[in-house]
């Protein structure tokens, strides 16, 4: 009789693999991201760019609906950014100070991924891609981005925690 058809081994071959996969879709359950998330500059990586002064992000996340309010303050001033997204990789369209800018949002696992251009009048286009993923049992969120355009690529790493 072959190892797989001894019934006690087959029986417990299929039960671990049973567990292991509730433990993979739980393990890649995708985190609702409604509240509100203050930057946190001293664990943020901005890169070659100054960081602002403050950030918060107020997020109410209905999966598929996303929608983000972003205030910030630095050397540029104060102001706010309301965008709208769809999770389920559809095209989204947003009026922003640069003009429209069209992104496609989806989920890798338990990470939200948000890639869009823009084209800047001193740099040209840049091609954004954002990896957002939630920490500390749901306190701490980290989006990480790499922007690529006709200069070395560049990456900034942005913290923030959940009020």
């Amino acid at each position: 009789m072959g190892i797989y058809q001894q019934p006690r081994l087959r029986s417990a071959l299929l039960l671990a693999t049973l567990s292991l996969a509730a433990f993979a879709s739980t393990a890649m359950a995708k985190p609702n991201l409604t509240g509100t998330w203050k930057l946190e500059p001293a664990k943020s990586d901005f890169g070659p760019m100054p960081g602002p002064a403050s950030m918060t992000r107020v997020i109410t996340h209905n999966d598929p609906s996303l929608a983000i309010k972003t205030t910030q303050s630095g050397q540029r001033g104060e102001f706010t950014t309301e965008l709208k997204y769809t999770t389920d990789g559809k095209e989204s369209v947003n009026t922003t100070r640069m003009g429209d800018v069209k992104s496609v949002v989806s989920w890798d696992g338990d990470t939200l991924v948000v890639k869009y251009k823009i084209n800047n009048p001193n740099a040209g286009e840049l091609t954004f891609e954002e990896r957002w993923s939630v920490g500390d049992g749901g306190k701490s969120m980290t989006v990480k981005t790499k922007v690529t355009g006709p200069a070395e690529p560049i990456g900034l790493s942005l913290v923030f925690s959940k009020e």
